[in-house]
């Protein structure tokens, strides 16, 4: 089964620091399971800003715009963050925070 597979069916527990001012998703895709790094990081207004590290985020297909997952950080909502970005074609494997 590919990794991928398994962490659609299987998703693990994911954490995030209350007050982060960097948050970085370690996602898998459906292609290959190949592993790319989502980076939320607060900006000099205190916004967070979603960067594909390098990628387009279109590559990834999310269901929902860039400014909405924004957003859904800026309020601390995190776990509309995660089904955000898990509604595209990669899943969230592991996620650090600081």
């Amino acid at each position: 089964m590919s990794k991928y597979r398994e962490l659609r069916l299987n998703q693990p527990k994911l954490a995030i620091k209350e007050g982060a001012r960097e948050v970085i998703f370690k996602v898998v895709s459906c292609m290959c399971d190949n592993v790319y790094h989502l980076t939320l990081k607060k900006d000099n207004n205190g916004d967070f800003k979603l960067d594909g590290n390098g990628f387009a985020l279109s590559n990834f297909q999310f269901k929902h715009a860039k400014h909405e997952i924004e957003w859904e950080a800026d309020e601390n909502m995190w776990g509309g963050v995660i089904a955000m970005i898990n509604s595209g074609t990669s899943v969230i494997e592991e996620v650090k925070s600081r």
